[in-house]
């Protein structure tokens, strides 16, 4: 992988240990070591103080160009609001499992000081418990969805609650209805977030309200204890000593034996925007 600014990818991808917890394996193919891919163009940083993040995403287009308008629209810092970012996305032909986008942010190397974050969903995986289990082992900060990432998308714009089992229909379905720019979301297989869409998520109220929205599916996760104020957003040193698995899955505010596979419908998305302070999310 090539170590310059921008986004990053993978060019190969792992069959990973599959537990048996899943609800299948995934149907979509995955990305092989013959992929070539445009490199981004390069983006020096804006100071010493600039944080970086290295972050590991199971889709090749909608996570990545998420984290390019995150970029976009927050890296600088605000004139002072909060600390400049610059998020390097990490990314394969065709996607990643959730166990290989793990892998994948650990082949890449750190400097001291530079973070590794993965983002992957719930769909039909079979590998979850081993990608939190790799992650928790390495200090690598999960963003976990479910159903999946558009779920994200969608609080932007409204609530959701019910149990998805997995399917990622009824997400679609409403975040299509939610606003114009996303009527034709997953047409053709048009997952883009770009021009009207970015826009569309463009003001800082939208991403409050994800925030909102994300902290309230934590609250009313049916385990009964689980509390988005026990979030932990802080950024935790590579090299510290790790935490279980169970633990390290409790950082969005997730009871520690509130199993990953029944946090229906969650996402943990909203947890990267307070961490990197685009939201306060107590301040309401």
């Amino acid at each position: 992988m090539s170590r310059r600014g921008g986004r990053q990818y993978d060019d190969g991808v792992g069959t990973g240990a599959g537990e048996t917890e899943g609800a299948g394996a995934s149907r979509k193919r995955r990305g092989s070591r013959n992929d070539h891919f445009a490199p981004v163009p390069y983006r020096p940083p804006v100071s010493k103080e600039q944080r970086v993040l290295f972050i590991a995403c199971e889709g090749e287009v909608t996570e990545p160009q998420y984290l390019d308008h995150l970029n976009a629209r927050y890296g600088d810092g605000g004139d002072g609001e909060r600390q400049p970012f610059l998020i390097h996305p990490i990314s394969a032909k065709n996607g990643l499992i959730p166990s290989r986008t793990v892998a994948a942010v650990l082949g890449h190397k750190q400097a001291d000081g530079e973070e590794a974050w993965v983002l992957f969903d719930r769909d039909r995986h079979n590998d979850i418990p081993k990608a939190f289990a790799d992650a928790a082992a390495a200090n690598i900060q999960v963003c976990f969805s479910h159903p999946s990432f558009d779920l994200w998308l969608l609080l932007h714009f409204q609530a959701m609650s019910g149990r998805q089992s997995g399917s990622n229909k009824d997400v679609v379905k409403k975040l299509r209805a939610a606003h114009s720019a996303f009527r034709s979301f997953d047409v053709k297989n048009d997952k883009s977030v770009k021009g009207d869409r970015r826009d569309a998520l463009d003001d800082d109220d939208a991403a409050r309200k994800a925030v909102r929205h994300a902290r309230s599916l934590v609250n009313q996760c049916e385990h009964g204890g689980c509390k988005a104020d026990n979030r932990k957003p802080k950024a935790v040193p590579r090299d510290s000593v790790p935490e279980s698995d169970r633990k390290w899955a409790a950082r969005s505010g997730h009871a520690e034996d509130c199993l990953v596979l029944q946090r229906d419908p969650s996402t943990d998305v909203w947890r990267l925007l307070v961490s990197l302070g685009v939201v306060d999310d107590r301040s309401g």
